[in-house]
């Protein structure tokens, strides 16, 4: 494959789409790559946890966000076909 672009474009390319990406998950949007994946922003509810070093004593875990991601076709046929 032969291309003008130089390390350094791609780099800044790569980095533009990863800012935009952070930036709609950021304002809670949904980010779809067809064929590759969704990225969406998820509460994950609080809960009770245990310290593994002290097992009775309970640790209180606040609600949060996460990002989760959804593998699309594409990416999830060519990741069976590894080998």
């Amino acid at each position: 494959m032969n291309s003008d672009l130089t390390q350094n474009d791609v780099l800044e390319v790569i980095q533009k789409a990863v800012d935009l990406i952070t930036e709609a998950l950021g304002n809670g949007d949904r980010v779809v790559l067809r064929n590759f994946g969704t990225f969406t922003v998820k509460e994950v509810k609080a809960k009770i946890g245990r310290n593994p070093k002290n097992p009775g004593k309970d640790v209180p875990i606040p609600a949060r966000n996460v990002v989760k991601f959804k593998v699309g076709k594409t990416l999830k046929e060519a990741a069976a076909n590894v080998k």
